[in-house]
């Protein structure tokens, strides 16, 4: 077994998180910008075979979990290839998806040993939902994530709540969790990227959720871990949980166990971060690139990639230097 990753604050890193790729089949938003967006070609990306070595490397460096991210996932036509060979490291996998086409690939999802799943939906309205996601697939995402749920996974869902668009429906997410003990929401800080047009009058923040919820329902907090990025709770008498990513307002930096590689096989040791170091090119030259992943995250910051508070709206243009969302992996 090789050293283990760690940075100057002593936090040893054991989740890896990897995206297959840039593009999407839907357009939100908060995660793509609307104009000039420009994906990556297919040579740039790393292959199938060079996501596997990169990602048994990091196990052997200590990573115990994977999640497949993107853009979505499960676009890439060599998806279930992948999802196989990762499933035989010793490390959980899982993904992050829009579930749109997850009903092609239980089967694989099952073999490779994958329980749990993220699945990114931001409304519970039609409409709605085609005015974040630009597209119409909101009938087929309901439908897939109840498919889910009777093939056995856990489902997280993962709700980004915005000021006037969706955050309305945030009880109705919960009203979700009350009967479904596999159904965990999980509603997310809005976050400044490059070019998703964030403010901070737009983020609904972890006290104001905690209060639109209190105002309907009696809920207790259920006991986490130190790395986790959700404060959870449970409604009393309900059998799901939900829980708030508060990156904003509320941050959990001082347990991040996260790696984050780029389809692109750019290293990021945050996701604010605008430093990533290149291993794709090196890899591919035959280097071994074991040292280039201890040296950048003796660089880590303690918190949000050495930015400014969020806070503050000159952090804005701090994280406009930053990749856009879908570029680096949710």
């Amino acid at each position: 077994m090789a050293l283990p990753i760690l940075d100057t604050f002593g936090r040893k890193h054991t989740y890896l998180r990897i995206s297959l790729t840039d593009k999407c089949n839907l357009r939100c938003t908060y995660c793509m910008p609307q104009e000039d967006m420009q994906f990556m070609p297919s040579k740039w990306l790393m292959q199938a075979d060079e996501i596997s070595y990169l990602a048994g490397l990091f196990v052997e460096m200590g990573v115990e979990k994977i999640r497949l991210t993107g853009g979505e996932p499960l676009v890439r036509k060599d998806a279930a290839e992948i999802i196989s060979e990762l499933g035989k490291l010793p490390a959980s996998l899982t993904l992050t998806t829009n579930a749109v086409y997850i009903d092609q690939f239980i089967p694989q999802l099952k073999t490779a040993g994958v329980t749990s799943l993220n699945v990114s939906l931001d409304t519970l309205q039609e409409e709605r939902f085609k005015s974040i996601t630009k597209r119409d697939h909101f009938v087929k995402t309901l439908d897939h994530i109840r498919l889910l749920l009777n093939e056995g996974f856990v489902v997280k869902l993962n709700m980004v709540v915005m000021r006037g668009t969706n955050d309305d429906e945030v009880n109705d997410f919960v009203r979700m969790t009350l009967a479904e003990p596999n159904l965990h929401v999980r509603f997310i800080e809005f976050m400044p990227f490059k070019g998703n047009q964030w403010d901070m009058s737009k983020i609904v923040s972890y006290a104001d959720l905690l209060s639109a919820i209190g105002q309907e329902y009696e809920f207790q907090p259920v006991a986490g871990e130190l790395h986790d990025t959700a404060r959870r709770f449970q409604v009393n008498d309900g059998l799901g949980t939900f829980g708030i990513i508060g990156t904003v307002t509320h941050p959990f930096c001082e347990g991040c166990n996260r790696i984050r590689l780029t389809a692109d096989g750019k290293l990021k040791n945050c996701l604010f971060d605008t430093s990533e170091v290149d291993l794709l090119t090196p890899l591919r030259r035959g280097d071994d690139v074991r040292q280039l992943i201890y040296a950048h995250f003796q660089k880590k910051h303690f918190a949000h990639g050495g930015h400014a508070s969020f806070s503050k709206q000159q952090a804005k243009s701090e994280y406009e230097q930053n990749r856009e969302m879908i570029a680096i992996g949710g």
